[in-house]
């Protein structure tokens, strides 16, 4: 089994450095064409499923990778691999949230969540159910994932080196693309944020 669990492209929302949780913003034309590429340069892949965050920027990004990779099949919406809940921070800079909003990406697990949102255990409970799911299928298919960067992070935690470090060093970059092995109901991280696009193009809109 092959899981490729990829960030959607960006959106203008990204562009901006807010928080857009579950704000449903469309790609704009720089993550299409980010999608794109990445999708042609995945053109030897063989998909057997395709799920996706109901969100549109993850489904627009699944669309056009399936396409541009040459796989013709459906993509399945699920609700467990929305990106997280912001709340009342939805479409806010983190820097309005003082002291407190530096810990979701200082000391992501002692963050407190986002008022009337989620916190970062509450979304590692709920994506990483979804992930342990797929992996107990033990199946020999190659599936894509089309999720977001915080969502991303939380689902791949427990196969981390270094759980305890969230964000691992730095928001997954759009479009880049993490790959797991699944055998015997279990799963390995094989590959790591890997883009498919030239590393130019590269834009970290929430450093650090």
């Amino acid at each position: 089994m092959l899981i490729y669990i990829i960030r959607h492209g960006e959106t203008n929302l990204n562009a901006l450095g807010v928080l857009q949780g579950r704000l449903d913003e469309p790609l704009n034309q720089g993550g299409r064409d980010l999608a794109v590429v990445t999708g042609q340069e995945m053109k030897d892949i063989h998909f057997d499923a395709c799920y996706s965050s109901p969100l549109v920027r993850a489904k627009e990004t699944a669309e056009i990778v399936l396409k541009e990779s040459g796989n013709d099949i459906p993509i399945i919406t699920e609700d467990r691999i929305q990106e997280m809940d912001f709340g009342e921070m939805e479409g806010k800079k983190l820097t309005v949230m003082g002291e407190t909003g530096k810990l979701f990406f200082t000391d992501s697990f002692r963050f407190p969540g986002f008022p009337g949102g989620e916190n970062v255990q509450q979304l590692c409970a709920r994506t990483q159910d979804f992930l342990k799911e797929l992996l107990a299928r033990d199946d020999d298919k190659t599936y894509l994932i089309a999720t977001h960067g915080c969502a991303l992070r939380a689902m791949l935690n427990f196969l981390y080196d270094d759980p305890s470090s969230f964000w691992q060093k730095n928001v997954p970059y759009n479009c880049c693309v993490n790959i797991v092995e699944g055998q015997g109901g279990t799963g390995r991280l094989i590959e790591q944020d890997k883009i498919y696009y030239s590393p130019d193009l590269i834009v970290d809109h929430y450093s650090k």
